[in-house]
């Protein structure tokens, strides 16, 4: 097998219509029906559901309360819209977050699902969400772990990292698979 990774010379939004198209390509080389895509406020979601209609499209936002108490980061109108086209809407605890975050927070000491989230950011803030929010869609039975998935995430906003992931549940995290890099940041 011969597949090219596509490096973007710096990472954020300005990517993510090309991610887009690369994850629309690939699925389609690859055969894969199930894409998982991060989103914070919604906007890439949309963008994502409007270029991905022929393939199962999973929309991951941040868990209410991630940046503030009570907050949810999703635009309700936004989430409207991602409802409306037909997209599930994964709202959870992160993987690499949850108790070891309130554990970081009080008492200032680092948990291991820090030290995971910070070896995996080694290659990138989107590849470190790419491989949580698969996670997390596996928890949450949205994905199976026998069938290999296209998971996006990106840096701070916008898309720029997409990764073909044999999936697992967070209690088997050493079971999954970066199968491979469809694109990058090449400096982060």
């Amino acid at each position: 097998m011969k597949y090219q990774t596509v490096y973007f010379e710096k990472p954020g939004p300005e990517n993510t219509n090309d991610t887009l198209k690369l994850v629309q390509e690939w699925a389609n080389m690859l055969n894969i029906q199930h894409i998982v895509i991060a989103t914070t406020t919604g906007k890439t979601g949309i963008q994502a559901l409007k270029l991905l209609k022929s393939h199962h499209v999973i929309i991951v936002t941040h868990s209410t309360g991630f940046a503030q108490e009570n907050e949810q980061e999703l635009s309700p109108e936004f989430k409207d819209q991602i409802e409306s086209m037909g997209s599930t809407i994964l709202t959870c605890p992160h993987a690499f977050g949850g108790i070891g975050r309130a554990v970081r927070l009080k008492y200032k000491t680092y948990e291991l699902d820090d030290i995971v989230a910070s070896t995996l950011r080694l290659l990138g803030q989107g590849s470190k969400v790419a491989v949580e929010i698969a996670l997390m869609a596996a928890d949450s039975g949205l994905i199976q772990t026998d069938k290999d998935i296209i998971a996006v995430g990106g840096t701070n906003h916008g898309a720029d990292t997409a990764l073909v992931i044999k999936p697992s549940n967070v209690g088997r995290f050493f079971d999954l698979r970066i199968r491979g890099f469809l694109c990058k940041p090449w400096d982060f």
